[in-house]
């Protein structure tokens, strides 16, 4: 069985840091590529790709809106994701998903995925 487990969200104010881990179980993490994905509180809209990283780590992705200001990283002796989030703004608050993907990074809308239950980062003005 697969587990998707996130953790070290809060509540920073702006232009503070958080830093995102992940761990994985149940699959070859280090074949496979990992992402994180965000969805606004009310859960209403889709989840939206933050950051993907290849299994291989060479390609990575950001969306335009994090570009320069989240570094994502992974640790394949320990299976885990990270994700570095500096400069916080309030448009970027809401539930942060790390996603193990069967599907490439360069999907936006994966659907061979498996989720994490999510992390709440909330960023105050």
């Amino acid at each position: 069985q697969v587990q998707v487990m996130e953790s070290g969200g809060g509540s920073v104010e702006a232009g503070g840091s958080l830093r995102l881990s992940c761990t994985v179980s149940g699959l070859t993490f280090k074949t496979t590529n990992m992402g994180w994905f965000r969805q606004d509180q009310d859960q209403e809209q889709e989840r939206e790709r933050v950051s993907c990283i290849e299994w291989t780590g060479a390609y990575t992705y950001y969306s335009e809106s994090v570009k320069d200001r989240f570094t994502i990283s992974r640790d394949n002796d320990k299976n885990t994701l990270s994700l570095q989030m500096n400069s916080l703004k309030p448009e970027d608050a809401g539930l942060y998903y790390c996603a193990a993907l069967l599907d490439a990074c360069t999907t936006s809308s994966p659907t061979r995925v498996y989720w994490g239950q999510g992390t709440q980062v909330t960023v105050s003005s």
